[in-house]
């Protein structure tokens, strides 16, 4: 358990200064922003205890409003996908899986995984970038902004799992 936590809390510390020190500054085009911070909620596995992870979820995006300057916008999107996550994950684990199978591409296989990661990543898009303009006014701007950063954000996904080894 205490290995688990230590992998955990370097995961968020990468995931944290790659966001603020490098992602914060690329806008491709003006409207995409890739927020890979949300893979962190991606990796958390079956039955991993509901308080713990809406915990992760809410420091992640409390760090990452601190420094970022989106006051309480990653925070409550983050804390709302965490919340979303275990429910979403249970339809996607196979029936014979083990308590505390881990979502990953090897384990769910790519097709599996893409519509699992694919759904969460377009939903955080969509409540942060709604939550950020805070109006309707221009919608293109915001559906712009959305396709945008979920496709950027969901390619970094795909290489990061790509790369992990089992």
């Amino acid at each position: 358990m205490a290995i688990d936590s230590l992998k955990r809390l370097l995961i968020f510390v990468a995931l944290c200064l790659a966001q603020v020190l490098v992602f914060n500054r690329i806008h491709l085009f003006n409207i995409a922003m890739p927020l890979l911070y949300v893979y962190f909620v991606l990796l958390f596995p079956r039955n991993y205890p509901k308080w713990a992870l809406l915990f992760w979820c809410f420091g992640l995006g409390l760090v990452n409003d601190t420094f970022s300057n989106t006051p309480g916008v990653s925070c409550a999107t983050l804390t709302l996908l965490g919340a979303i996550q275990p429910y979403y994950l249970e339809l996607f684990v196979p029936r014979d899986a083990v308590e505390d199978f881990r979502p990953a591409l090897f384990s769910l296989g790519i097709s599996k995984y893409i519509y699992y990661a694919l759904p969460l990543v377009v939903f955080y898009c969509l409540v942060f970038f709604a939550l950020e303009s805070f109006n309707f006014f221009n919608w293109l701007q915001w559906l712009v902004c959305t396709g945008g950063s979920a496709v950027l954000t969901f390619v970094l996904i795909l290489t990061l799992e790509s790369l992990r080894t089992k």
